[in-house]
This record gives C-alpha cells, sequence and structure tokens, in this order.
C-alpha cells in the first residue's frame, strides 16, 4: 500500500512522544528500570556462559587425566610407538568395571545405554585408524561408534552425541616414531546432567529476568514519585503564588541535595522578583506623586493663558514658568530613574584607586555655573597625594549632588568649602554650606527620599528631596559611610568617610 504524505510517525517518534507525555516519576522509572535491564541481563549472560565454560572445561581436565591414564597403563616410550597394533594388548573395556563377563556387563549397562548415560562415572572409549576406521573400542559402546572428525589432527576436543544424549569427547592423534600419525584415540564421557544443569540454570534466568524488571519497575516508581515530593510541593507553590502574594517561598527540604539548592534557587529568584517587583510599584507612586503638582500647574497655567488674549511679557513669565517646572520634571524623572537602576541588586561598584582631591576639583567645576548665577565661591582645600578606593563615576554623582545642595542652601555672595584630608588611617572629603541648617531632631531623615526639610513647594530651595537618598545609596554601594552635622543659621556640613587610604 502506498504511504500519503500526511502518513504518520514512525514506532521511533511515536515512542518519543508517548515518552514525552509521562510523568516525571514514570520516566525516571522507566530510564532506570531500563538501564538495570540491561545490566542484569548482561550479568546473567556472563554468569551463563562462565558457569558452561567451567563445565566443559573440567570435562575437558577429565579426558586430558583419563588419555594420560590409559597412556601410562601401556607403558609407552613418550616419543611414541611403530604401529597401531601397539594398542591391541590395551585394556579398553568398560572403564569402571570388574573384571565380570560379557554378560555381566551387559546387564549392569543394558542394551540401549541408558543407564550408562545417567552414570557420571563411565567413559567410552575407541580407538581408530588415521583414516577413522575403527580398530578397538570399549564394550559399552556395543554397536555404536563415536563420532570422528576427520579434519582435526590434533587434539580436539567437541560435543557428539550418543544414543540421543550429549556427550564430551576428546580426539587425541596416535603419533608412530617417524611422527606420523596412525590413529586416533577418542574418548568420551556423558554429560547429560550437566546439560540439565545448565538448561535449568538458563530456564531460571529466563523466568527470573522478568519479575525482577516488574518488581524494580514498581521501587523504582515508588522510590522517584518519593523523592520528587519536594518538586510538587514547588510546583503547588509557584501555582499559588500571585502578584499579592509575592512574599511567599518554598519550604527548603531537610537534605542539603540538589532539591534544596533548587528550592534554594527559586527562593531566591522570587527575592529579585518581588524586590524588582517593589521597585517598579515604588517608582510609579513616587512619579506619580511628584509630577500630579508640577502637572497641575502646567495645565492650569495654560488654561488661564487661553481664556483670553493677554500682554506678551504676561506670556513670556508664563511659559518660562512651564518650562521651569518641565525642566524640574525632567530632573525628577532622571533622578527617579538613576535611585532605582542602583537599588538593583545586579549593580555594582567598580573600585579603582583614584587621587581623590583630582575628583573633588572636576565635580566643583561642573557645578560652578550654578554657583557663579548665586555669585557664590568655594574654597577649596584638597590633599593632592591622597589616594582612596572608589568607584569614579558613582563618586562623581555623590560630589555633584552634595555641591549642588551646599550651593543651594547657602545665601548668595556667601561660599562653600571643600576639603580632603587624611585623618588618622582614614581618608575624607567635606563639604561645608553657611545656609540656614537643618534642626537636629530632622538630621537622620534627610537621606529618606522626598524628604524636604522646607515642605514649601514654592520656596527658593525646595528641591525634589531625592538627592541625598541617591547619596547614601552610592556610598553604600562603596563602602563609604556619609556623616552630617548642623547647627541652626550656621550651615550643614557633610563628611564622607572612605574605608582606607591606598598607598
Amino acid at each position: 500500500m502506498k504511504k500519503e504524505a500526511g502518513d504518520p510517525i514512525t514506532a521511533k517518534g511515536l515512542f518519543r512522544k508517548r515518552l514525552n507525555s509521562m510523568s516525571l516519576r514514570n520516566r525516571i522509572a522507566l530510564y532506570y528500570t531500563g538501564a538495570t535491564a540491561v545490566l542484569v541481563a548482561l550479568v546473567f549472560t556472563a554468569v551463563y556462559f562462565l558457569v558452561d565454560r567451567v563445565v566443559y572445561r573440567q570435562f575437558d581436565d577429565e579426558l586430558k587425566a583419563e588419555i594420560t591414564e590409559i597412556f601410562t597403563e601401556a607403558r609407552f616410550p613418550a616419543e611414541g610407538f611403530r604401529t597401531l597394533s601397539a594398542f591391541g594388548s590395551v585394556d579398553i573395556d568398560d572403564k569402571g568395571e570388574d573384571d565380570d563377563d560379557d554378560e555381566d556387563r551387559k546387564k549392569k549397562t543394558t542394551a540401549s545405554g541408558e543407564s550408562l548415560q545417567s552414570r557420571g562415572d563411565v567413559e567410552y572409549i575407541q580407538i581408530v585408524d588415521e583414516k577413522g576406521r575403527i580398530f578397538r573400542k570399549s564394550l559399552n559402546l556395543f554397536s555404536t561408534a563415536l563420532a570422528f572428525d576427520l579434519h582435526h589432527q590434533d587434539r580436539y576436543f567437541f560435543t557428539a552425541g550418543l544414543w540421543g544424549a550429549p556427550v564430551r569427547q576428546v580426539q587425541h592423534p596416535l603419533v608412530s616414531f617417524e611422527n606420523r600419525t596412525v590413529g586416533f584415540l577418542i574418548i568420551a564421557v556423558p554429560m547429560k546432567n550437566a546439560i540439565i544443569v545448565l538448561h535449568d540454570l538458563k530456564k531460571v534466568f529466563f523466568l527470573s529476568f522478568p519479575v525482577i524488571i516488574l518488581t524494580l519497575f514498581v521501587l523504582s516508581r515508588a522510590i522517584a514519585g518519593r523523592s520528587i515530593r519536594p518538586v510538587e510541593k514547588v510546583i503547588a507553590t509557584a501555582e499559588q503564588m500571585t502578584q499579592s502574594n509575592l512574599d511567599r517561598r518554598i519550604v527548603m527540604p531537610p537534605n542539603r541535595d540538589e532539591l534544596y539548592r533548587l528550592s534554594a534557587t527559586i527562593n531566591s529568584f522570587l527575592d529579585r522578583i518581588q524586590e524588582a517587583f517593589l521597585r517598579e510599584k515604588q517608582f510609579t507612586a513616587d512619579a506619580s506623586h511628584e509630577l500630579k503638582t508640577p502637572l497641575a500647574a502646567i495645565k492650569g497655567t495654560l488654561e488661564v493663558l487661553k481664556r483670553k488674549p493677554r500682554e506678551r511679557e504676561y506670556y513670556e513669565s508664563k511659559i518660562q514658568y512651564c518650562l521651569g517646572e518641565v525642566n524640574r520634571m525632567t530632573v525628577l524623572i532622571d533622578q527617579l530613574l538613576m535611585l532605582a537602576r542602583h537599588e538593583s541588586s545586579s549593580v555594582t561598584s567598580s573600585i579603582e584607586t583614584i587621587v581623590l582631591a583630582s575628583h573633588a576639583a572636576d565635580a566643583v567645576e561642573r557645578i560652578r555655573h550654578v554657583a557663579d548665577e548665586k555669585q557664590i565661591t568655594f574654597d577649596l582645600d584638597l590633599d593632592e597625594t591622597l589616594r582612596v578606593a572608589a568607584d569614579p563615576a558613582m563618586l562623581g554623582i555623590i560630589l555633584e549632588n552634595l555641591l549642588s545642595n551646599a550651593v543651594k542652601f547657602s545665601p548668595a555672595g556667601s561660599s562653600v568649602s571643600l576639603t580632603v584630608k587624611r585623618n588618622e588611617a582614614l581618608a575624607t572629603c567635606t563639604i561645608r554650606d553657611n545656609g540656614i541648617g537643618i534642626p537636629a531632631d530632622r538630621l537622620q531623615n534627610v537621606f529618606e527620599r522626598f524628604y524636604r526639610v522646607d515642605q514649601s513647594r514654592n520656596s527658593g530651595t525646595g528641591g525634589s528631596g531625592l538627592g541625598l537618598a541617591i547619596v547614601r545609596k552610592l556610598a553604600d554601594l562603596q563602602k563609604i559611610r556619609v556623616a552630617i552635622t548642623s547647627a541652626k543659621n550656621e550651615g550643614t556640613a557633610v563628611t564622607l568617610i572612605f574605608p582606607g587610604v591606598q598607598q
């Protein structure tokens, strides 16, 4: 029948499809049972062939001993003899029998030879010439002859049949003084009992093999089911997790094995997911909270502008106000993104040895244009030899935020001091302003996001409240301590304490 294009799949593909649809427990049990079945089959086969080899070797050793005994009794010299007739005087009658007459031997052996086959001490002996013609044979062979293989001229062991039963034979050449084979000595021993033992052993192996494999599959399936029970708990926990209960975790198994590692890895993964979700939630809440007011102000201003025509100066002032609010929202969004990015556990600092004074001077230059608008000057006291371990990019952001705050809260025409010095085994960088100061009970709150000492958004110095939160986060990533002191109407000093001075 012609196979059409849509016709299925091969047996191999069907087996693979069914295998993939199995449960993990059944698949583990199947793999384990299959591997064990191959191993058991190899062991059974090896045992059988080993026993078979040992049995045949024992028969061959017995035949060798019988040959040695016959040659010893014949008293032939080791180098050989002249003619086959020399064996005419050798007694090869029924081995193991007494010197009874022929009738007694026949009664003991029976005409069929069956009783001889059931005995393990019976040997059958036959002498043939080089052509295979029988010269002499033992009486227990009666009218039967042993098998002879003309193609083998050396000593040759083989299995043949006698009266329908197996016998083990040896065919030994008889060599004359002239090194010419004049005949063969053939000896056979019955091996019916041994064949029965081998057959029974094979039957035991064939019958026990499926029982062993079936039992092994059932046990393997039960053990696999017990072993993957923690995986089922992982699945159950994962199925119950939603956005509202991200704090749930997998119960750790008692044994510190691969399943323990799997559970720990999944719990760690859930921690990162929860952390990212909370950061996103925090970012959304912060952005919506902080952007609501400037957007409302811009909307209100534009609605007022469209009600009726106004003077050009009025339009310019309101447009300038809206641009200022847009710029403030841009800075706010940048700061929120920076804070969210650096709060991620995947972000790490790139620490290297740097000259602290050089980076402090660069930060001053970047903020100088803002200070010039308020006519604020900088007093620098920098130790040019001081080297610290820090991330250059993160340190630049920290210094810019601190200098920006100092300029923002200092009165016009004042000064901001920046000092870099060695303090025993530590390196410090202090930024001091001459502003209004911070009350002592609010000093530790200034590092919280969106916290402002002056809550008035319309004050000239009001910021987003994110600058010092960013400073604390970036400093923690570099193991830099931040200390703050302040006195009312005298100013505020923020000191960065680095973990050590680098040589």
